[in-house]
């Protein structure tokens, strides 16, 4: 790829959430604001390689998409009708009582709401705001749900047409409906950390204008909702992870977390998630968010992986899995039983979970395979695992892996 024109994606990706809210406020049209915004993308590709990339590329993609997509309406002669559906979905009277949010005029959080509306399914939900917000393709998406790609263009497709068809408005919801509304919007901003900080892309193994993204949000909904235990949780949890942003990936290569080098940890944003964290235990009211930023408090209060409480992180996921017996968590919770039972034990859950599409099993497995001395199993092991991640720091590491194993 053309140097310029990947600066060009790059740029255009990392304004795409806030391109896609402003459009969507201004014209109330999710469909006009997707073709705008790729209209957009399309004249920066023609343009800035002449004249280079302009000094507030945000602005220019704004303004450009916005011309684009007024002269669609006037093309298709529904001015008047799409401006009516914009004053519906846009509520510009400012809620006294949000406080955070509508001083701040985030346009990007109206559009979590609009997309996380209880009239939507709970996984379309999810799958649409991925899809507008963090501008990922429905490919990663997918991946993400582990469903077809098909599966989930339909998703997306069938919630952007229940948001016409309902008329659901542009707006924060009210302060009473809130805590009603808030656990998707949560959930949306867990998988938009998750994709910036365990990206697909080739080449770049993290993309920190998504975890930022989803840290910022999160700060705004924690001044909101100062006493709602799940949002501090979740606000610590996305902190704590991208403390050891840095130390992660090494001369291109993932780090996994016990050969980390603790030293490159971000200090400040573990004081901070951890205090949090202090917040969730003296509340007594334990949750999914809480219980995971608890067990990353436990690996960043470890001075070394040979100091981190073992017995502590599993009595945690215990905990979360009466919340969550979900098969992810059972993988994780796999991990902790490992260091502290044997890799024999670990490997018989690890086996019994139904997680044969899902890089992470692979890879467990192949790490326990090895310590168990089976290794041309771990080796088969580990190639299932590079046959399904695309992430090239983490292939990097998971061939140095498999090349050092050596059939005896």
């Amino acid at each position: 790829m053309d140097p310029l024109a990947g600066e060009v994606e790059r740029v255009f990706r990392e304004e795409y959430g806030r391109l896609i809210a402003s459009l969507v406020r201004r014209f109330g049209d999710i469909d006009i604001a997707q073709d705008a915004a790729g209209e957009a993308l399309v004249a920066a590709l023609e343009k800035w390689p002449g004249s280079g990339v302009p000094p507030n590329p945000g602005g220019w993609l704004t303004m450009t998409a916005g011309n684009r997509a007024i002269d669609r309406i006037r093309r298709e002669q529904k001015r008047d009708e799409k401006h009516q559906a914009a004053a519906m979905m846009y509520d510009p009277t400012p809620h006294d009582s949000l406080g955070a949010f509508e001083s701040a005029g985030d346009e990007r959080l109206r559009l979590i709401f609009t997309c996380c509306h209880p009239a939507l399914a709970p996984e379309a939900r999810i799958a649409l705001t991925l899809r507008l917000l963090g501008g990922l393709t429905v490919a990663e998406i997918a991946s993400a749900f582990l469903v077809q790609e098909t599966t989930m263009a339909q998703r997306i497709t069938r919630a952007k047409a229940k948001i016409k068809a309902a008329r659901i408005p542009y707006r924060i919801p009210e302060p009473e409906d809130l805590p009603g509304r808030v656990d998707t919007v949560l959930a949306v901003l867990l998988l938009v950390f998750n994709e910036g900080y365990l990206s697909s892309a080739d080449g770049e193994p993290i993309r920190a204008e998504l975890t930022g993204e989803a840290i910022r949000l999160a700060r705004i909904l924690h001044e909101l909702m100062p006493q709602n235990m799940e949002v501090t949780g979740l606000l610590a949890l996305l902190l704590l992870t991208e403390s050891r942003r840095e130390a992660r990936v090494r001369n291109g290569e993932l780090v996994p977390l016990g050969d980390q080098d603790r030293a490159g940890w971000d200090r400040d944003l573990i004081v901070e998630g951890q205090a949090l964290v202090r917040q969730c235990l003296a509340a007594n009211r334990p949750g999914r968010y809480q219980i995971l930023a608890a067990i990353n408090a436990v690996h960043t209060d470890a001075r070394s992986a040979a100091d981190t409480d073992w017995a502590q992180v599993a009595a945690l996921y215990d905990q979360l899995t009466a919340i969550d017996p979900s098969p992810i968590v059972a993988l994780n919770r796999a991990v902790a039983v490992a260091e502290l039972d044997g890799p024999d034990v670990a490997l018989a859950i690890v086996d019994r979970l139904p997680l044969e599409s899902y890089h992470a099993w692979h890879a467990t497995r192949a790490e326990l395979l090895r310590r168990l001395g089976r290794t041309g199993e771990a080796m088969e092991a580990y190639d299932a695992a590079l046959a399904a991640t695309g992430n090239a720091a983490e292939r990097a590491y998971l061939s140095r892996r498999r090349g050092e194993l050596v059939i005896r």
